[in-house]
């Protein structure tokens, strides 16, 4: 069985870490390189980095973030936020990407997906799906959560597939920041909808969550934010317990 992954996000804004609750209410979480810094010292599997305003602010995720993150890690790292063409991701890798996350963009050209897929190949690719549970499916949101996309998390995760991506990063609104458990009912279902790995995001609040997710979620990876940020557990701390409870992870 391949290993699972852990994996730091930095949500960030004005070049400053920050972190809120169903994305919103955000404060301040700290220094960007001196996070990736710690984690890459740590034990982290890989960090993503999401500019979460330049998609609303009409920009390009900024350069000198990624440049001061990439120089800290020895681990892959991956950039979203404000990719909408072929240009913005090769700036993203030109500055120390070595994986781009897609969200906003492709849901109005899914074509990109495959341009960037053909230039760096399936793996450098993620599809980011940030979703809300609406009844009986989980509706698809963009530009950092605001704009109802019309779409299904799972629908749209297997086409996203279709299209080249070799990642799908989902988020669960719903959770984001609560610290209540992973949603995972809605990973479960894009996990065995897709043959890709399925990165879990929102709501990680503890080290039964990680095991609930990687079990009952089928995730392959899991994202996690506030408990990394705020020393409330250590990635040590974490792939230990995981390994003790039959998860493989790399120690």
């Amino acid at each position: 069985m391949l290993s699972k992954r852990i994996i730091a996000c930095l949500d960030v804004r004005d070049g400053q870490v920050v972190k809120g609750i169903n994305f919103e209410g955000l404060r301040s979480a700290g220094d960007p390189g001196e996070l990736a810094r710690r984690y890459n010292r740590e034990g982290i599997d890989e960090l993503v980095i999401l500019d979460i305003t330049a998609t609303i602010e009409s920009r390009r995720a900024l350069a000198a973030t990624i440049h001061a993150v990439a120089r800290e890690l020895f681990i892959p790292l991956a950039v979203g936020g404000g990719i909408h063409t072929e240009a913005d991701a090769a700036a993203a890798v030109d500055a120390g990407a070595d994986k781009v996350s897609l969200n906003t963009a492709p849901l109005s050209n899914p074509a990109l997906i495959t341009t960037l897929a053909s230039r760096y190949g399936s793996q450098a690719v993620i599809v980011a799906i940030d979703a809300k549970r609406d009844g009986d499916r989980f509706a698809v949101y963009s530009r950092s959560g605001t704009t109802a996309a019309s779409r299904d998390a799972v629908e749209w995760a297997r086409e996203a597939e279709s299209r080249g991506a070799g990642e799908i990063l989902l988020t669960s609104i719903d959770r984001d920041g609560t610290k209540a458990g992973f949603d995972c009912e809605m990973t479960a279902a894009v996990s065995h909808a897709v043959s890709i790995p399925v990165i879990a995001s929102g709501g990680a609040g503890g080290l039964d969550d990680f095991v609930d997710v990687f079990t009952k979620g089928a995730a392959d990876a899991a994202l996690a934010a506030s408990i990394f940020h705020y020393a409330e557990t250590s990635v040590r701390s974490l792939k230990q317990y995981l390994k003790q409870h039959g998860i493989p992870v790399r120690i």
